[in-house]
Parts: structure tokens; C-alpha cells; sequence
């Protein structure tokens, strides 16, 4: 085992992370409300909740149920609107020194045009993460990710209006994952996160009515982890190997091997979602665990373990 410091830095593109463990969107809210429990500055990066032009309530309640392995929500995208994230929420996140992502949508072409032109001109922003993948709303989100072309047109329009990287995050509820990655790069992305939940649903046996007002929510947590593992793997040996493009592991981190999981199938950077609500200094337990598995593989930087599952 080696002794000396190792490197857990990460590069997506052109941004460096100290480390390469992230808190996902929707998981850390605007990163105030975990404050106290935990060292944000220890991250490397944190991924806000998705910000559209103007203000949501979400979905009705119930909106949130656990399940045997994770759980399923349909939050509805709730947020604060581009206009109070930057003046309420984005200076308290650029002052902790760590990356800032902004996940973001629309609900219409136009709409995710605008909230990337806005949100880019935001001092602190180091990245959007488009989101064309989110299940629990009824105008946007999905509807743009799942068609290759359709995502394709929608991310180069969205680039040429940023002035900040765009990663696009994915849906699994596609038959074509590593297609929808090629688009979106195509037209500019500088990587990609995948996956965002699957589309699942819970029932009260003994109301007989859905556990979710919604009906259906997103399925996140340790059961949707070997899922995400494999498409991660999919597309960083289709797309990503050959075109250096970044991959963004999520699903069901809960310690420091599912991380490294995601690193060997070819992820550059990982976020931590679903494991948040139960320990939010979880990341940072991560954080060490890879520090000691990367020392264990007698390498001097993680880098030098992305991709690097042995298949023979």
C-alpha cells in the first residue's frame, strides 16, 4: 500500500473538483439547510435542486416513500425560480469553495433557453446540469430525453446561450442510453450524468390507493445501483472512451465501494443523493474510504482508475 499523499482530484472537462464525490441535485437543496451537519467544503462539488425561470410548489402531498431498497419521489421540481436562486442561494454556495452545479430545466424549448442564459451569468456558477430526464413533471424534463435528435437541438441551443460547461443528465428510461449520450455531446455538452431515477410506483395494501399523490415517482437508492453501474459502464466504453467524455456516476452511493464501483465502469466524478437524508456527512466517509482504496491499488490518482474494470 502506498504511503504517500494520493491525488483524489477529479476533471470534468475544464473543471477540477478536489475530490470527486458530489451532493446531488435535489438532495442538499441549496446546501444551507446541511450546514450544520456537515462540512460542505469538504465536497467536491454539490449539484443544486433544478431551478426554472420562475418559481414552483411541486407536487401535492404525499410526495416522498420509502422503500425496501431506496425510495420513490415526486418532489415536482419545487424551487425558488432563477431570480431568488441568484440572489438568495448562490452567494452562501460560491463562498464555500467547491464546485457549484446548477441543475436546471424548463418546460419548453424556449423556457431551458432562458434559464441557462440566466443562470450562466450567475458569479459562482462553474456549471449547469441539464435536466432532461426528471419523471415527476408533467411539461419538460423527460419529454426532451428521450429522443436523440430532440436532446441534440435542445443542448446546442442551450450552449450557445451559456456561458458556463453544460452536463446533461440522463434518464434510464430510454432504450437507447449511449445514443442519447452521443447526442448531447454532439451538440456540446461537456459531459454527462446518468442516470436520473426509474419510474416506479408504491400502493398502500391496505387503502388501496398509491403511496404518492402523484401516483408515480422516481426510484433512487441502493436498488436502482447495479442499473446505473452498467449504463455508466455502457457509455463511457461507447461514447466517453473514445471522445474523453466525462461521465457523472449516481444511484444508490451509499459507501465508499459503490463509489469506486461507479470510478472502474468509467465515471469521472460521482454524486451522492437518497444516502444524504439518512447521513448527510456520508460523502465525506466516501471520501475517505476512496482515499484508502486508492492507496490499496498503488496508484498515485484516482484518474488512473476511471475505467479501469477488468473484463478479461
Amino acid at each position: 500500500m502506498m504511503t504517500d499523499p494520493v491525488d483524489l482530484s477529479a476533471t470534468c472537462g475544464p473543471l477540477r473538483l478536489k475530490s470527486p464525490i458530489l451532493a446531488a441535485s435535489g438532495c442538499f437543496a441549496y446546501g444551507q439547510q446541511f450546514a450544520n451537519f456537515t462540512d460542505l467544503r469538504q465536497l467536491g462539488g454539490l449539484s443544486t435542486k433544478g431551478i426554472s425561470p420562475l418559481p414552483r410548489h411541486g407536487n401535492p402531498l404525499p410526495r416522498i416513500c420509502e422503500t425496501a431498497s431506496g425510495m420513490l419521489n415526486s418532489i415536482g421540481l419545487e424551487n425558488v425560480g432563477v431570480e431568488a436562486f441568484l440572489r438568495d442561494k448562490l452567494p452562501f454556495l460560491r463562498d464555500l469553495g467547491i464546485s457549484v452545479w446548477v441543475n436546471f430545466f424548463g418546460t419548453d424549448f424556449d423556457t431551458y433557453v432562458e434559464c441557462a442564459r440566466a443562470l450562466s451569468a450567475g458569479q459562482g456558477v462553474d456549471a449547469l446540469e441539464m435536466n432532461i430526464s426528471c419523471p415527476n413533471i408533467k411539461k419538460g424534463g423527460i419529454e426532451f430525453g428521450t429522443v436523440p435528435e430532440v436532446a441534440h437541438r435542445l443542448t446546442r441551443a442551450c450552449v450557445e446561450a451559456s456561458r458556463v460547461p453544460i452536463v446533461v443528465k440522463l434518464t434510464p428510461n430510454v432504450s437507447d442510453i449511449v445514443a442519447m449520450a452521443d447526442a448531447v455531446k454532439q451538440a456540446g455538452a461537456i459531459g454527462v450524468s446518468l442516470i436520473n431515477t426509474i419510474t416506479g410506483m408504491a400502493i398502500d395494501v391496505r387503502t388501496r390507493r398509491p403511496r404518492l399523490a402523484n401516483i408515480t415517482g422516481g426510484l433512487s437508492g441502493p436498488a436502482v445501483h447495479p442499473i446505473a453501474v452498467k449504463l455508466v459502464h455502457d457509455v463511457h466504453r461507447a461514447v466517453a472512451k473514445a471522445t474523453t467524455t466525462p461521465i457523472v456516476g449516481i444511484g444508490g452511493v451509499l459507501r465508499w465501494e459503490d463509489a469506486a464501483e461507479f470510478i472502474l465502469a468509467g465515471a469521472t466524478a460521482v454524486e451522492m443523493g437518497t444516502a444524504l437524508f439518512a447521513d448527510p456527512r456520508s460523502a465525506l466517509k466516501v471520501v475517505r474510504g476512496l482515499d484508502a482504496w486508492v492507496r490499496s491499488q498503488g496508484v498515485a490518482s484516482i484518474t488512473d482508475l476511471v475505467g479501469a474494470v477488468k473484463l478479461e
